[in-house]
């Protein structure tokens, strides 16, 4: 939720791993929101659509949205992201650890506090302060299918070519990063409870509102 804050902030630096040149978002959080509401800024920073699943992993520990029918047959046991607060599971700068969205395409995260500061005087957070090029499109097969992606759509003649870019909707431009529409989108999206999609998974459209509720 967009807010003053007189909890402590926490400015990340969030970057897909793998990718070169580097796809990474800078950004400030109030240290009070759960680990579900962190996933939710990260998708908005990010540029995802928050049609996946997805989990953090700080210092071994996994935290998502449990699934207890799952749970009961998975060797790996999440920890609930919408009970646990940022700054209970990471109460140190220069900690990192890893989100991962999508376990198909598993388009992994290395999460860095660069600072845990007092928030400014008339601030609003989240915000972003900085980042460097676009989102990969969902679904494209990982930072590897993204690789082959970005191969097929430099080549004009590439027999793929066509195809490839009616996919993408006839353009992408993998160096975009539109700083003030992610802002916008931050306001609009954390300020007020988010409108429903299709595209979200219900498990955590119910998540996102049953927190609202708690609030």
């Amino acid at each position: 939720m967009v807010r003053q804050s007189n909890e402590m902030v926490y400015q990340l630096k969030g970057t897909l791993k793998e990718s070169k040149p580097p796809i990474w978002r800078r950004f400030q959080v109030s240290g009070d929101i759960t680990l579900h509401r962190l996933h939710l800024i990260l998708q908005d920073v990010m540029g995802w659509t928050n049609s996946h699943l997805y989990r953090f992993d700080i210092g071994g520990t996994q935290y998502s949205i449990p699934d207890p029918v799952e749970d009961a047959f998975n060797e790996l046991h999440f920890v609930d992201s919408r009970r646990t607060k940022l700054s209970k599971a990471v109460p140190h700068e220069k900690a990192r650890f890893t989100y991962e969205y999508d376990f198909g395409d598993s388009w992994e995260h290395q999460i860095l506090v660069d600072k845990i500061q007092p928030p400014h005087p008339g601030a609003q957070y989240p915000v972003c302060l900085a980042g460097k090029r676009a989102c990969p499109p969902e679904d494209c097969g990982g930072i590897w299918g993204y690789g082959e992606l970005l191969e097929v759509i430099r080549d004009p003649t590439h027999e793929e070519y066509e195809s490839m870019m009616e996919w993408l909707g006839g353009s992408f431009d993998p160096e975009e990063f539109d700083i003030a529409r992610v802002n916008r989108w931050l306001r609009r999206s954390h300020q007020t409870r988010r409108p429903k999609r299709p595209d979200v998974p219900e498990a955590f459209r119910q998540a996102f509102e049953s927190e609202d509720r708690r609030r």
